[in-house]
């Protein structure tokens, strides 16, 4: 049989208005070596040259490229690619990714045949660095060290997923009732009913959202958000889909856009429901307040190979973490979170 009838690995990537970024991507990935693989790019709606553009890469690359089309919405756009692989093995990867080393996928697929083989329900993220020239700077090294721990809300999209099909029945498909977050959604399912595997090699990918909106905003963004979905507030997040902006369309990010319709949101709750949001936020603050002596760990170049954290994690985790994991604890996050969500939008431009 010809080899497009057996690909080991079947890369899914969702995109939309990417036509800088197919060329790039598929050219990196054709460097790969001892892999059988076939990619598939699964559109949603894009308005520019991206289906064109690999429609034209298609005859010169060493692996089969299915293209599908389909509704924006990045849940929806994995499923699809995930429907139309053909591989038992799924690796669902951003476009503005990428692999220095040619032997990655091969590595990382005879990790993960090696983790199977014991007997684990694993699935495999990568290491993650972002793509700077020279020295990295502080946050990013921050950042990229942070996923590779193996605790919740570290692993994430830009990593790449490594995972059997049989097991992404279990614990997928992605979520498409989400306007965003689908990927952290599918990760802590991982890791409810299986284990995160550090797959041996390195992701790079693109800073450029943060580049183009400001990492500050971006981040505090981000944790209100995750903060949400950890909470179950989904129909708060929901409200704020209009104010969620495409990859594609990014500029300066401004947060009042995003502050004042939740500020407005909370209030429509009931006085009961305000106060029970408000201490499980300061429960998820205070359950999150080891990345402060992580961090320490990462500017002091502390951090061990393991992805265990180093001398400042381990003593939070001995000591203070257990100190401060009781209601007075998140009863106090509550109440710190509370007065920064006020003072921050008194210094928002309100709409």
């Amino acid at each position: 049989m010809p080899y497009e009838s057996y690909p080991e690995l079947s890369v899914v990537v969702p995109i939309h208005n990417e036509e800088g970024n197919v060329t790039p991507f598929l050219t990196a990935l054709a460097r790969q070596q001892g892999v059988r693989l076939e990619v598939i790019l699964s559109d949603g709606a894009s308005s520019d040259h991206s289906l064109q553009i690999a429609q034209r890469m298609r005859a010169g690359l060493p692996f089969p490229l299915i293209l599908l089309e389909g509704a924006k919405g990045r849940g929806g756009q994995l499923n699809r690619g995930a429907d139309a692989a053909r591989a038992e093995t799924l690796l669902f990867l951003h476009i503005d990714s990428g692999f220095d080393d040619p032997l990655a996928l091969r590595k990382a697929l005879d990790a993960l045949g090696s983790a199977l083989r014991a007997g684990d329900r694993a699935a495999g993220r990568f290491a993650l660095r972002f793509d700077f020239p020279g020295t990295i700077p502080l946050p990013y090294r921050f950042y990229g060290a942070k996923a590779s721990l193996d605790r919740p809300g570290c692993t994430h999209g830009d990593q790449g997923f490594l995972i059997r099909r049989d097991f992404f029945a279990q614990v997928g498909p992605y979520d498409t009732s989400l306007p965003l977050m689908e990927d952290t959604f599918l990760a802590e399912r991982v890791r409810r009913e299986g284990r995160w595997l550090l797959l041996p090699a390195t992701i790079t990918t693109s800073p450029r959202r943060f580049l183009a909106e400001g990492l500050l905003p971006r981040q505090t963004l981000n944790a209100i958000l995750m903060n949400l979905a950890h909470i179950g507030q989904l129909p708060l997040i929901a409200r704020l889909r209009g104010s969620y902006r495409s990859q594609d369309a990014t500029g300066k990010l401004k947060l009042a856009p995003f502050l004042v319709p939740l500020h407005r949101a909370i209030g429509d709750l009931d006085a009961g429901q305000r106060r029970s949001l408000w201490y499980r936020t300061g429960a998820y603050v205070r359950g999150n307040a080891w990345q402060i002596p992580f961090f320490l760990d990462v500017v002091s170049g502390g951090i061990r190979e393991d992805g265990r954290g180093g001398r400042f994690l381990d003593l939070y985790d001995r000591f203070l973490g257990r100190l401060i994991d009781n209601k007075a604890g998140d009863l106090a996050a509550a109440l710190l979170t509370w007065l920064w969500f006020r003072l921050t939008l008194l210094a928002a431009p309100w709409p």
